[in-house]
């Protein structure tokens, strides 16, 4: 159970995008540099959170990427939600009717539990977290 490097980079982008934004739109290249990521899988994962509406995307000579709300109102669980789905354990802590056997396992209250721990630290950790966290680590 571990989130995709797609999840870990969009991630890092998002943090990117937040902390150089003051400055106006954030090139892809600038993030790709910075993060060590390729501009062009960084064009392709960058596609969803812009869907969800967390970013906004601009053409033309000052054109990049900026956040569409405030970082203190974007979860680490939306994110990993938008390029992930869920990151549940197993399919039965999602959902219960899709195991036959959920009433007699014995591990089935341990899944949820574990699926209950992960959405919680990551419903309360948000995007700000992770920037203030970076700023106070002295990189930007």
């Amino acid at each position: 159970m571990q989130l995709t490097t797609k999840a870990r980079y969009v991630i890092r982008a998002l943090v990117d995008i937040a902390i150089h934004s003051d400055k106006g739109s954030v090139l892809v290249k600038d993030i790709a540099k910075r993060q060590d990521i390729s501009s062009r899988y960084l064009e392709q994962l960058l596609l969803a959170p812009r869907a969800a509406g967390m970013i906004r995307s601009t053409r033309g000579a000052h054109g990049g990427f900026t956040l569409a709300r405030p970082p203190g109102e974007i979860t680490l669980h939306d994110i990993v939600r938008v390029t992930e789905g869920s990151i549940s354990p197993t399919e039965c802590a999602d959902d219960p009717d899709t195991c036959p056997n959920v009433g007699e396992c014995v591990t089935h209250d341990i899944w949820v539990q574990i699926k209950q721990a992960i959405d919680e630290i990551l419903y309360q950790t948000t995007l700000q977290d992770l920037v203030d966290r970076k700023l106070k680590q002295g990189a930007g």
